[in-house]
Protein backbone atom coordinates (compact mmCIF):
# COMPACT_ATOMS: atom_id res chain seq x y z
CA UNK A 1 0.00 0.00 0.00
CA UNK A 2 1.37 3.44 -0.86
CA UNK A 3 1.62 6.00 1.53
CA UNK A 4 -0.47 9.47 1.44
CA UNK A 5 1.36 12.11 0.52
CA UNK A 6 1.89 14.90 3.27
CA UNK A 7 0.46 17.83 1.61
CA UNK A 8 2.53 20.32 3.90
CA UNK A 9 6.22 20.71 3.52
CA UNK A 10 7.31 17.93 6.22
CA UNK A 11 10.09 18.95 9.31
CA UNK A 12 13.57 18.58 7.77
CA UNK A 13 12.75 19.27 4.13
CA UNK A 14 14.79 21.57 1.41
CA UNK A 15 13.12 24.58 0.93
CA UNK A 16 11.49 24.88 -2.60
CA UNK A 17 12.69 27.19 -5.04
CA UNK A 18 10.78 30.24 -6.54
CA UNK A 19 11.20 32.61 -8.79
CA UNK A 20 8.72 35.20 -8.12
CA UNK A 21 7.96 39.02 -8.83
CA UNK A 22 7.72 41.06 -5.34
CA UNK A 23 6.06 44.32 -5.14
CA UNK A 24 9.39 46.39 -5.75
CA UNK A 25 9.10 44.94 -9.67
CA UNK A 26 11.91 42.68 -8.98
CA UNK A 27 12.11 38.57 -9.57
CA UNK A 28 13.31 37.15 -6.39
CA UNK A 29 14.60 33.46 -5.95
CA UNK A 30 16.13 31.44 -3.56
CA UNK A 31 19.42 32.18 -3.67
CA UNK A 32 18.77 36.01 -3.16
CA UNK A 33 18.54 35.42 0.37
CA UNK A 34 21.67 33.02 0.84
CA UNK A 35 23.35 35.57 3.36
CA UNK A 36 20.32 34.84 5.79
CA UNK A 37 21.41 32.46 9.13
CA UNK A 38 17.59 32.07 9.19
CA UNK A 39 14.56 32.23 6.60
CA UNK A 40 11.00 32.96 7.31
CA UNK A 41 8.54 32.46 4.85
CA UNK A 42 5.09 33.38 5.16
CA UNK A 43 2.19 32.64 3.05
CA UNK A 44 -0.43 35.92 3.14
CA UNK A 45 -2.84 37.77 1.54
CA UNK A 46 -4.30 41.54 1.20
CA UNK A 47 -8.07 40.90 2.43
CA UNK A 48 -7.54 37.97 5.46
CA UNK A 49 -8.40 39.68 8.75
CA UNK A 50 -6.08 37.27 10.45
CA UNK A 51 -3.41 38.75 8.29
CA UNK A 52 -4.65 42.41 8.88
CA UNK A 53 -5.31 41.87 12.17
CA UNK A 54 -1.69 40.57 13.02
CA UNK A 55 0.41 42.01 10.63
CA UNK A 56 1.72 44.50 13.18
CA UNK A 57 2.66 41.94 15.52
CA UNK A 58 4.53 40.14 12.54
CA UNK A 59 6.12 43.37 12.05
CA UNK A 60 7.59 43.45 15.41
CA UNK A 61 9.51 40.07 15.04
CA UNK A 62 11.04 41.09 11.72
CA UNK A 63 12.10 44.23 13.52
CA UNK A 64 13.55 42.44 16.65
CA UNK A 65 15.79 40.33 14.43
CA UNK A 66 16.33 42.13 11.21
CA UNK A 67 19.68 43.16 12.68
CA UNK A 68 20.54 39.37 13.23
CA UNK A 69 20.69 37.25 10.32
CA UNK A 70 16.86 36.74 9.84
CA UNK A 71 15.37 37.54 6.52
CA UNK A 72 11.46 37.41 6.14
CA UNK A 73 9.96 36.88 2.82
CA UNK A 74 6.13 36.84 2.38
CA UNK A 75 4.34 35.46 -0.34
CA UNK A 76 0.51 36.05 -1.29
CA UNK A 77 -0.75 32.87 -3.28
CA UNK A 78 -4.26 34.11 -3.46
CA UNK A 79 -6.42 33.43 -6.18
CA UNK A 80 -7.42 37.37 -7.17
CA UNK A 81 -10.84 35.83 -9.07
CA UNK A 82 -12.02 34.28 -5.72
CA UNK A 83 -11.25 38.16 -3.92
CA UNK A 84 -9.88 41.00 -6.11
CA UNK A 85 -8.37 42.76 -3.17
CA UNK A 86 -5.29 40.26 -3.81
CA UNK A 87 -4.23 41.18 -7.23
CA UNK A 88 -0.88 42.23 -7.79
CA UNK A 89 -1.62 46.06 -7.77
CA UNK A 90 -3.69 45.41 -4.56
CA UNK A 91 -0.38 44.07 -2.68
CA UNK A 92 1.51 47.34 -4.23
CA UNK A 93 -0.92 49.61 -2.82
CA UNK A 94 -0.86 47.80 0.56
CA UNK A 95 2.98 47.94 0.64
CA UNK A 96 2.52 51.92 -0.18
CA UNK A 97 0.30 52.05 2.40
CA UNK A 98 1.65 50.32 5.28
CA UNK A 99 5.63 49.85 4.41
CA UNK A 100 6.17 46.49 5.88
CA UNK A 101 9.88 45.79 6.88
CA UNK A 102 9.38 42.23 4.49
CA UNK A 103 9.97 41.37 0.75
CA UNK A 104 6.47 40.98 -0.62
CA UNK A 105 6.25 38.37 -3.38
CA UNK A 106 3.06 37.23 -5.66
CA UNK A 107 2.44 33.44 -6.55
CA UNK A 108 0.41 34.25 -9.40
CA UNK A 109 0.51 30.46 -10.70
CA UNK A 110 -0.33 28.98 -6.75
CA UNK A 111 2.56 26.61 -7.66
CA UNK A 112 4.89 27.74 -5.19
CA UNK A 113 1.85 27.30 -2.54
CA UNK A 114 1.80 24.07 -3.54
CA UNK A 115 5.75 23.58 -3.25
CA UNK A 116 5.01 24.37 0.00
CA UNK A 117 1.99 23.08 0.85
CA UNK A 118 0.88 26.48 2.10
CA UNK A 119 -3.07 25.78 4.12
CA UNK A 120 -3.49 29.12 5.35
CA UNK A 121 -2.91 32.76 5.62
CA UNK A 122 -0.99 33.62 7.34
CA UNK A 123 0.88 30.45 7.25
CA UNK A 124 4.92 30.47 8.23
CA UNK A 125 7.89 28.22 7.58
CA UNK A 126 11.48 28.50 8.70
CA UNK A 127 14.17 27.59 7.60
CA UNK A 128 18.04 27.00 8.90
CA UNK A 129 20.99 28.35 7.42
CA UNK A 130 21.05 24.68 4.95
CA UNK A 131 17.34 25.96 4.34
CA UNK A 132 16.19 22.87 5.94
CA UNK A 133 12.85 23.47 7.71
CA UNK A 134 12.52 23.80 11.21
CA UNK A 135 9.54 25.09 12.09
CA UNK A 136 6.17 25.89 10.08
CA UNK A 137 2.91 26.31 11.56
CA UNK A 138 1.23 29.99 13.34
CA UNK A 139 3.13 32.95 14.64
CA UNK A 140 0.96 33.49 17.15
CA UNK A 141 -1.95 31.40 19.25
CA UNK A 142 -4.61 34.30 18.09
CA UNK A 143 -3.76 36.73 14.72
CA UNK A 144 -6.94 37.50 14.43
CA UNK A 145 -7.48 39.00 18.58
CA UNK A 146 -4.20 40.22 19.56
CA UNK A 147 -5.18 41.29 22.89
CA UNK A 148 -6.09 37.47 23.27
CA UNK A 149 -2.26 36.52 22.31
CA UNK A 150 -0.38 34.17 25.13
CA UNK A 151 2.44 32.86 22.90
CA UNK A 152 4.90 33.45 19.92
CA UNK A 153 5.83 30.18 18.59
CA UNK A 154 7.13 31.79 15.54
CA UNK A 155 9.51 34.27 17.92
CA UNK A 156 10.12 31.14 20.36
CA UNK A 157 11.06 28.70 17.50
CA UNK A 158 13.73 32.00 16.35
CA UNK A 159 15.29 31.96 19.98
CA UNK A 160 15.71 28.19 20.01
CA UNK A 161 17.63 28.56 16.49
CA UNK A 162 19.91 31.43 17.73
CA UNK A 163 20.59 29.85 20.95
CA UNK A 164 21.74 26.83 19.32
CA UNK A 165 18.96 24.79 20.89
CA UNK A 166 16.38 22.29 19.51
CA UNK A 167 13.09 23.88 18.55
CA UNK A 168 11.08 22.99 21.67
CA UNK A 169 7.61 23.30 19.16
CA UNK A 170 8.56 22.41 15.29
CA UNK A 171 4.90 22.18 14.62
CA UNK A 172 2.24 23.99 15.01
CA UNK A 173 -1.44 24.36 13.43
CA UNK A 174 -1.20 27.51 10.83
CA UNK A 175 -4.53 29.63 12.25
CA UNK A 176 -6.39 31.75 9.66
CA UNK A 177 -8.41 31.56 6.15
CA UNK A 178 -7.95 29.48 3.65
CA UNK A 179 -5.52 29.80 0.88
CA UNK A 180 -8.02 30.55 -1.85
CA UNK A 181 -7.40 28.31 -5.60
CA UNK A 182 -8.07 28.86 -8.52
CA UNK A 183 -11.46 27.37 -9.78
CA UNK A 184 -11.78 26.23 -6.28
CA UNK A 185 -14.68 26.81 -3.75
CA UNK A 186 -13.45 29.55 -1.10
CA UNK A 187 -13.60 27.14 1.71
CA UNK A 188 -11.84 24.53 -0.19
CA UNK A 189 -9.04 22.48 1.19
CA UNK A 190 -7.19 19.20 0.20
CA UNK A 191 -8.09 16.24 1.06
CA UNK A 192 -4.24 15.70 2.69
CA UNK A 193 -4.62 18.96 4.73
CA UNK A 194 -5.01 18.06 7.83
CA UNK A 195 -4.13 18.98 11.26
CA UNK A 196 -0.36 19.02 11.02
CA UNK A 197 -0.07 18.44 15.00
Amino acid sequence: MTEKKQFTLPLGSQAPNFNLKATDEKNYQLSDFDSAKLLVLFFTCNHCPYVINSDEITRKTVEKYKDRGVDFIAINSNSETTYPEDSFQNMIERMKQYHFPWTYLHDSSQGIALAYGALRTPHFFVFDDKRRLIYTGRAVDSPREPLKITVNDLEDAIEDYLHERPIKKPLTNPIGCNVKWKGKDKHWMPDDACDLT
